[in-house]
């Protein structure tokens, strides 16, 4: 998961929408409107938070390295080099600069003792934390000037949302073992 702001800021369909995203939006306005105000941070105003969050602690491809090894458990270089869109030099150099922090550390893989992986270190596990901290205080600054009915409506929808979220990765999972299911077959 990396964090790529720019990739369609130049794409004249990204701003449109979909051709389903627009119809929906048609058909029910306030979907419209709601996408709106969950979009509605900029590139910067993203980056300044970012930046106030970690208090300067992290970059932004520390972080991206990080969240990869989080959502997907020890990578080699080369995997990590390629999910990132960089160089295995570079991911060489930004993991150097990484393990002398402590953010991770690298170890030989036990099924092939010439693969290195690097997992995430403790220093990486604490920025998480740190990270989580700073977000919940910033966010209950920010809540605490909503009155309780507004609070009461943004929680409703934000189980909802979750709710729905989840849903539709149960259903993309189920398509996913259906593709493979039929893979499987057509080898037979």
């Amino acid at each position: 998961m990396t964090l790529n702001i720019g990739s369609t800021q130049n794409d004249p369909s990204a701003k449109r929408g979909s051709a389903k995203s627009r119809t929906q939006a048609r058909d029910r306005p306030l979907v419209g409107q709601v996408v709106d105000e969950l979009t509605a941070w900029n590139p910067r105003e993203f980056i300044a938070a970012f930046q106030r969050w970690h208090a300067g602690a992290v970059s932004l491809v520390h972080l991206n390295v990080l969240t990869l090894l989080e959502a997907s458990g020890p990578m080699p270089m080369g995997r990590l080099a390629e999910q990132l869109d960089i160089s295995v030099a570079s991911i060489t150099g930004v993991i150097d600069r990484m393990e002398a922090r402590g953010l991770v550390d690298r170890r030989r893989d036990s099924e092939d003792r010439r693969v290195i992986l690097v997992h995430p270190g403790k220093g990486g596990r604490k920025l998480f934390e740190d990270i989580g901290k700073r977000r919940r205080i910033g966010l209950t600054a920010l809540l605490s000037k909503l009155d309780d009915q507004q609070l009461e409506g943004l929680l409703e929808g934000h189980r909802a949302l979750r709710a729905a979220r989840l849903e539709l990765g149960r259903l993309s999972g189920d398509r996913i073992e259906a593709l493979r299911a039929r893979a499987k077959a057509a080898k037979r």
